[in-house]
């Protein structure tokens, strides 16, 4: 944690439902050493809830208290005496020096030596075609599998560890910002490609058993089931359990009533409160996106993200949305840097033909919506794909004929697949920026900024981020 960059300080208050504290901290730049070097009055200017600062502090002390114990434990392995086995003997000796070997790999995990055309390709800087991919993930399972003692089953906190010392020691592999999903998938893919044809190994086994495999019958993928009742959960390294039947009724109950015209959306709601820890479980634990869509479809609907974004950060970020575009739309348009701009033309051209005062203001709201990227500098085809094609995996929207009143669509897409089908630019806007929180997945660096500002009202930070 000391070498962290104040982007993985970021990614680590998301990950513990602390997100609403990331523009605060990127505004003072704290690093991962000025992370652990904070003391209970710095705490206190920083973060404004008291809870907030409670859950803080306690993360802190308890990452310096595995750090000082890990490094007593260095030092008593150093220094046993010929006693110390009389001490701890046997079984648990056994699992004392595997628990410290665990927790000395997590703290420095060293990549390994990889061929050597492959070195020169990423000398150069070149992005690695597939068959390139291919041997890095084979290279990353082989030494992994060292680490682990001849384990395939790596859990969570292993695939990042690998994966973030990968994507730090050469940053041009986190393409478009979402590199870490797709290579930690890859090398998920690839220990289960390792698992498959192994007949002998007692762990394998164990863990096929457990999670309904059997001898000489074919592998069935996670909810491999198209029956809309059926919930089969198969996640195989720390996996989701369902908490006995009454949580499976409350699955299937979702399921069945997402397929109805006619929807109880009060009971929809209880039934989404009380699943919320298996659904959190699962995403924290990144799973599929698919698979979670597939239990809890009701998250395609923008009421229900919006909820569950409340659910999590307490904020109406509809309602914030609508006023921050209503406060901020005529600033935006009025900004030299986006007077050129195809959309501000288009918008230019557009309000021509109209004189109603609702058409006007709902245009240069759309307008300022899609105009936010180009004014903070940032890629906005990570933001919007405009009349074309979605190219990127990270939440995104899709817009056709966004001046058009009769024909305008907005749609939110998620890894290249849409998720929901949105009213108008605010909608779309707020379901957005909801859905990089609530599917917890890392904001691309080349569109950090403007979602910045988002979040810094959306979250009233007490020193928000400010228009160019």
């Amino acid at each position: 944690m000391e070498n962290w960059s104040v982007d993985q300080v970021c990614n680590w208050l998301r990950q513990r439902n602390l997100g609403e504290l990331v523009p605060k901290f990127r505004e003072e730049e704290v690093s991962g050493a000025a992370l652990l070097a904070l003391n209970d009055r710095m705490v206190q200017q920083l973060v404004k809830k008291i809870g907030h600062q409670a859950v803080l502090m306690d993360l802190i002390n308890k990452y310096q208290q595995q750090k000082s114990g890990l490094e007593s434990l260095a030092y008593c392995c150093e220094t046993a005496s010929p006693k110390f086995p009389e001490v701890v003997s046997g079984k648990n000796l056994k699992s004392f020096f595997a628990r410290y070997k665990t927790l000395q790999w997590t703290s420095s995990y060293a990549l390994p030596d990889f061929p050597y055309d492959v070195m020169c390709i990423l000398a150069e800087k070149k992005c690695p075609d597939h068959s390139v991919r291919i041997r890095i993930i084979e290279f990353l399972q082989a030494d992994m599998t060292k680490y682990l003692e001849g384990s395939l089953y790596p859990n969570s906190q292993q695939y990042n560890i690998v994966v973030n010392a990968l994507l730090q020691a050469y940053p041009f592999l986190d393409e478009d910002g979402n590199g870490f999903l797709l290579w930690k998938r890859a090398l998920k893919d690839r220990f289960k490609y390792v698992r498959r044809p192994i007949e002998d190994d007692e762990q394998v086994l164990r863990n096929k058993c457990k999670f309904g495999h059997r001898r000489g019958q074919t592998r069935k993928s996670s909810f491999a089931e198209n029956k809309p009742d059926d919930v089969q959960v198969e996640v195989e390294e720390e996996p989701v359990h369902l908490e006995g039947s009454a949580t499976d009724v409350h699955i299937k109950w979702l399921k069945r009533e997402y397929m109805k015209t006619q929807r109880n959306w009060k009971e929809v709601d209880n039934r989404m409160n009380v699943t919320i820890e298996i659904r959190r479980k699962m995403i924290s634990d990144k799973a599929p996106l698919k698979d979670i869509l597939r239990l809890f479809p009701f998250l395609r609907c923008p009421y229900q993200l919006f909820r569950e974004f409340q659910l999590l950060t307490h904020m109406d970020i509809y309602k914030k949305t609508v006023e921050i575009l209503e406060i901020y739309a005529e600033n935006i348009l009025s900004l030299y840097v986006v007077r050129n701009n195809p959309i501000n033309i288009m918008l230019q051209e557009n309000l021509k033909r109209h004189t109603e005062e609702d058409i006007l203001k709902y245009m240069k709201m759309t307008a300022a919506c899609l105009l936010l990227p180009d004014v903070f500098g940032d890629d906005s085809s990570l933001f919007a794909a405009v009349n074309e094609e979605v190219k990127v995996m990270t939440p995104v929207l899709e817009v056709r004929n966004p001046f058009n009143v009769n024909s305008c669509e907005f749609a939110l897409y998620i890894e290249r697949e849409e998720l929901a089908q949105l009213d108008d630019c605010t909608m779309a806007l707020a379901a957005l920026v909801a859905a990089f929180h609530v599917f917890d997945i890392p904001c691309p660096k080349r569109i950090h900024r403007t979602l910045n500002f988002l979040e810094s009202l959306v979250f009233e930070v007490r020193s928000p981020a400010s228009l160019p």
